[in-house]
């Protein structure tokens, strides 16, 4: 055997070591196919593919973050908003997310687009900006369903943005400030409904004892001499002076 029919056995050996020989990462699943039928999944570590006869797509284990593109949704109020999302999702049967769907995540975008718009579309305006837990959670929801035949977990999802027109903004202030001026007109009525009850209370007491209501006049006059006034002018009841001229008139 010449030598160069050495080098190239030697040369052919390496060619399939390399062609045979894979190494996967601990995130890392191979799934192998033998002559186009599924085999198994393989990994992480070292493994060998015979060339030729078998074939194999790594896949990612790793939690993939991925932006949903601002959608344009129509909310059940008709309000036209614009929103975009986060998912977190992660491929949990490798052979499943190959063989089931062509490019799982150019699918789950594309199904987190449209569950992101049915969902809010069924939704008021004031709905998407107060819950948005609660859509985070059905959005993540669906998405989890519908992702299951693919192998896939859809862990989270979080609405980023709800974007709103110039114009709605205007019209969501002025709600705003009408609700504030009518909380406030409302406190107001309601403080003096308590000041009424409590001085109709007061009333009702004093009325028992005329010598009560005396009193009350002198503390009155008391508080009022002590400001910086040269006149004071008050009512005086009837009931006061009729006292004072029986009282007179007995003595």
């Amino acid at each position: 055997m010449t030598t160069y029919t050495l080098y190239v056995v030697f040369a052919l050996v390496v060619l399939f070591l390399a062609s045979a020989i894979r190494i996967l990462r601990e995130y890392q699943r191979g799934v192998v196919f033998t002559l186009g039928r599924f085999w198994k999944v393989k990994g992480p570590g070292f493994i060998i593919i015979i060339p030729l006869i078998q074939q194999m797509e790594r896949v990612d284990l790793r939690t993939i973050v991925m932006d949903v593109p601002s959608q344009d949704v129509i909310s059940r109020d008709n309000v036209s908003v614009k929103v975009n999302a986060v998912v977190y999702f992660r491929v949990i049967e490798p052979e499943k997310a190959i063989i089931q769907v062509e490019d799982y995540y150019t699918a789950t975008s594309q199904l987190a687009q449209t569950t992101l718009r049915s969902v809010l579309g069924q939704h008021e305006l004031d709905e998407m900006l107060a819950e948005r837990e609660r859509l985070n959670s059905d959005v993540q929801n669906i998405l989890d369903q519908q992702t299951d035949a693919w192998g896939i977990k859809v862990s989270n999802v979080e609405i980023k943005h709800v974007d709103l027109d110039e114009s709605m903004v205007r019209a969501i202030a002025k709600q705003a400030e009408a609700e504030r001026a009518r909380r406030a007109k409302v406190i107001h009525a309601e403080g003096e409904l308590q000041a009424s009850e409590k001085l109709l209370a007061a009333a009702q007491t004093l009325s028992k004892q005329s010598q009560a209501i005396q009193l009350r006049y002198m503390q009155t006059l008391t508080e009022i001499a002590t400001e910086r006034t040269n006149t004071i002018v008050f009512p005086i009841p009837m009931d006061l002076v009729d006292s004072l001229i029986t009282k007179s008139k007995s003595s």
